[in-house]
């Protein structure tokens, strides 16, 4: 395995991240068990969950992945050989079960006793806002349209403020964002820099071959003020496997159990999968290899979130660090994307 540190931090993470959001819908908690245990034999050491996951998201399966890993604390002891990383749920449709008070003084205070009580521990380290409370594009919408109807107030300096009094308290460790665009990161450290409060050191958001979007504005915020690139989705859902393009997808794979998932599935990105197989291919290389292979060389990742159905996959995922690409085959990756730009923004 290798390893980074959390920007601006001692904390040493594996740049492999463990992925959890299909604890509790497609895996059960054994499942969910042995992947930790695999993970943390084969040297990671970051795991990341959200109070939201399970995804899909339901209020039956509410939070229930964050369990699964507390029990699994409570049976290994293994809590402090573990950096652990959750989120709080921002305000929307898709979490209106959860609670619609965004991120208040209220909902952090509670979102965060809330995950220590299910996650069985006395401190997080890495607490994440999960997507912006202002209306922004996320969730593959390519281009931003503002709308002047927006009952959003400006509030980095308030929701700073009241999590700089919970780091203080000794609950979390460090902060950052997730799924947040270049004003709203640069708004976060302009109020850190000027009013000493905690500083947002790592943003989560897609990335993958599919998706480069960060590579715009993102990548050079991200290198010039240290705040490091937690990848999800590396694999689209999968599709960067090539299952879904040979049929060999088992029935639970997530796109046949979930088909509403199609952000990584339009024509543009299929063909672009099917020109990124054959690279891999002609370079003696699975796909899933490649193609996160390519997420854990970028110079604005501190760690890549994979995630697995089970541990075949995740062995094959977590063996990617091993994999270094050739000037060659980056050629060709990016030939491919020059003539089929982020087709899955």
């Amino acid at each position: 395995m290798k390893y980074t540190t959390l920007p601006n931090t001692d904390i040493k993470v594996s740049k492999i991240c463990l992925g959890t959001m299909t604890w509790g819908n497609q895996n059960t908690q054994e499942e969910g068990f042995a992947q930790m245990d695999l993970a943390l034999d084969k040297g990671v050491n970051f795991f990341d969950v959200a109070e939201l996951y399970p995804v899909p998201a339901t209020a039956e399966t509410y939070a229930e992945t964050e369990r699964i890993i507390g029990n699994w604390f409570t049976k290994t002891g293994n809590r402090d050989k573990v950096v652990l990383a959750t989120k709080i749920a921002g305000p929307g449709d898709y979490t209106a079960h959860i609670r619609t008070t965004g991120f208040s003084k209220e909902a952090l205070n509670e979102a965060v006793d809330n995950s220590l009580k299910r996650l069985k521990t006395d401190y997080i380290d890495l607490y994440q806002l999960h997507w912006p409370e202002r209306q922004t594009n996320t969730f593959g919408v390519r281009d931003y349209t503002h709308n002047p109807n927006d009952g959003w107030e400006d509030n980095f300096n308030e929701i700073l403020q009241n999590l700089d009094n919970i780091v203080k308290s000794g609950k979390i460790r460090q902060v950052g964002i997730s799924n947040e665009k270049a004003w709203g990161t640069m708004r976060y450290l302009e109020e850190s820099n000027a009013n000493k409060l905690p500083r947002m050191i790592t943003i989560q958001n897609a990335y993958s071959l599919l998706n480069r979007v960060f590579e715009g504005d993102m990548a050079e915020i991200a290198i010039r003020e240290n705040i490091g690139l937690l990848a999800y989705s590396p694999m689209a859902f999968g599709v960067l496997s090539g299952k879904y393009i040979k049929g060999t997808a088992a029935d639970n794979a997530r796109l046949k159990l979930f088909p509403r998932f199609a952000r990584y599935s339009s024509e543009q990105s299929t063909e672009a999968t099917k020109r990124y197989l054959k690279i891999a291919e002609d370079n003696g290389m699975t796909l899933a290899q490649m193609s996160l292979a390519f997420v854990n060389e970028r110079p604005f990742l501190t760690s890549n979130i994979i995630g697995a159905t089970n541990l075949e996959q995740l062995e094959e995922n977590i063996e990617s660090i091993n994999i270094s690409l050739s000037k060659e085959v980056m050629n060709e990756i990016n030939k491919v994307h020059t003539e089929i730009p982020n087709p899955a923004p």
